[in-house]
């Protein structure tokens, strides 16, 4: 008996050193083809350490950040090759999607001011390999309510995708806080307020966590998570182990899981594997310091989360959200909203059985110690979405209609879809005209072969707005902005307030080259 089991376990060890060794082979694979690795992918700006980040204020970040701009310009821009001075390169001067030369570069940390005293403020964080592009029309929500908006660039962002490869998770955190000290001196003794989008979400909640021990941290009054990265899929905890044949110089892209023409202005294409350990290392810190608070009795004492969240998301675990956050709260009027999938689809046939019971399968008994909303057909036939609601405590559910409705041809939201309204000028189906970022990138109705393009057909299908984006930035508020009528549609938006200036001057581009 012994003798089978010592075998059985020496061949596991062999089965396993065979797959490890077919996995670098993969990697090394990887590494001798496919896209070259570019200037943005090897020019790593120097970036403030989380000493620099505690000890400074906004304006010396501001600084800094006009110093690394400068550097990629000189570094990158100026440096391009011939053969990539192409009008989808962001990095090409001469682009239709170089940052500088767009309505605005979103890439830049920025505030936005109200009109008059501030009523308050808040903090806006963006997600991974993103940029303070999309929370902007969160923003502007809260500008019009009177706040004070702070929207920092995390480091190792909006300037080149290696920017990833050293950045670590700690470095963000440490920017949060800079924001928020920034944010709470704006508008002192006001109601302070954090915006998390995915990364940004776990950065808002750790934040928040922290404060609780931390009597030098200003402590937020609400938090507002749009899909929130507190657990991600299980193969981000081995994702090191793909760049180990980056140690050698030869095989120097084995460090990416994606090597992809960069033609989004305002997030990165290219994916470092750094990126997908810090993100997962984060997650577990997040999870940890959770747990810790939960036992120490001090979730009751955190900030009441709003959360949003599609069902079907592709990037984080919705599961985790629930399991891993809101399944620990006690009762301190926070609330879950969950879109769901479209159950009156034209597409449904295609869809996968285990899609229609995703919801039933997320949610814990009832009674819980939080308010559940989902935003769902009116019934099986209708594309006119209601909101049910259950209360903290109660098992009775209130529907409300909401006076919108789920596109025919979507089936569901994506993780990246929910900041983005309709009428975004990059990422919505129906783009405002009157904004110049280059492309339409959710505009766009793929036709055609595969191979012509340059870039997979995956990132262009996948949903990236938001038909629900009413409803939600009614449900965020703030709570000094106007509130919808009862059992109808959400009350229209007050008048848009302009769009920020940026924090300094473009350093001087040089002329674009034909």
């Amino acid at each position: 008996m012994f003798a089978r089991l010592k075998r059985t376990v020496r061949w596991l060890v062999i089965l396993l050193v065979l797959g490890f060794v077919a996995f670098l082979g993969m990697r090394v694979w990887f590494a001798q083809t496919g896209a070259p690795l570019e200037a943005w992918h090897t020019f790593v700006p120097e970036e403030m350490s989380i000493a620099e980040l505690d000890a400074a204020d906004w304006a010396g970040y501001l600084a800094r950040e006009d110093k690394l701009f400068a550097e990629v310009i000189a570094e990158v821009v100026q440096k391009l090759p011939e053969d990539e001075r192409i009008p989808s390169n962001r990095y090409f001067a001469g682009s239709v999607v170089y940052p500088p030369s767009l309505t605005q570069n979103f890439n830049r940390s920025y505030e936005l001011l109200p009109a008059g005293e501030p009523v308050g403020a808040v903090v806006l964080l963006h997600g991974l390999t993103d940029s303070p592009y999309s929370l902007r029309h969160v923003g502007r929500r809260y500008a019009e309510a009177g706040y004070v908006v702070v929207a920092p660039r995390l480091p190792g962002h909006g300037t080149v995708p290696a920017g990833l490869t050293a950045a670590e998770w700690e470095d963000w955190l440490a920017a949060t806080r800079l924001a928020v000290r920034e944010a709470a001196a704006r508008a002192p003794g006001k109601k302070l307020e954090i915006v998390g989008f995915s990364n940004g979400g776990a950065l808002a909640l750790k934040y928040a966590l922290d404060a609780l021990g931390d009597d030098k941290l200003v402590r937020p009054d609400r938090l507002v998570l749009i899909s929130p990265m507190i657990g991600i899929t299980r193969f981000a905890r081995f994702a090191g182990l793909a760049a180990l044949p980056a140690l050698l110089p030869a095989f120097d892209k084995a460090a990416w899981l994606g090597i992809v023409p960069e033609f989004n202005p305002f997030k990165y294409n290219s994916f470092p594997v750094n990126g997908a350990v810090q993100s997962h290392q984060l997650t577990r810190a997040l999870q940890a310091a959770i747990t810790r608070e939960a036992r120490a009795g001090r979730l009751k004492d955190l900030a009441p989360a709003l959360t949003f969240q599609s069902v079907m998301d592709f990037t984080v675990s919705t599961r985790a959200i629930i399991d891993a956050f809101y399944s620990q709260l006690p009762s301190n009027g926070s609330e879950l909203v969950l879109f769901d999938i479209n159950r009156n689809t034209k597409l449904g046939p295609l869809l996968r059985a285990t899609s229609y019971s995703a919801l039933l399968r997320l949610l814990p008994p009832l009674p819980r110690n939080f308010r559940t909303v989902i935003v769902t057909n009116e019934d099986a036939g209708s594309d006119l979405v209601v909101e049910r609601s259950i209360a903290a405590g109660s098992s009775e559910e209130v529907v409300r209609p909401l006076g919108l409705s789920y596109p025919p041809d979507v089936y569901s939201l994506s993780h990246v879809a929910l900041p983005f309204p309709p009428e975004d000028g990059l990422y919505g189906s129906h783009p405002d005209p009157s904004e110049n970022f280059g492309l339409e990138l959710g505009a766009m109705a793929v036709r055609g072969e595969r191979g012509a393009l340059i870039v997979s057909l995956d990132a262009l299908v996948r949903m990236s707005s938001n038909p629900f984006f009413p409803y939600m930035i009614e449900r965020i508020g703030p709570t000094s902005a106007p509130a919808a009528p009862a059992g109808g549609t959400p009350a229209a938006a007050p008048p848009p307030v302009p769009e920020p200036e940026a924090p300094a001057a473009e350093p001087a581009e040089p002329a674009p080259v034909p």
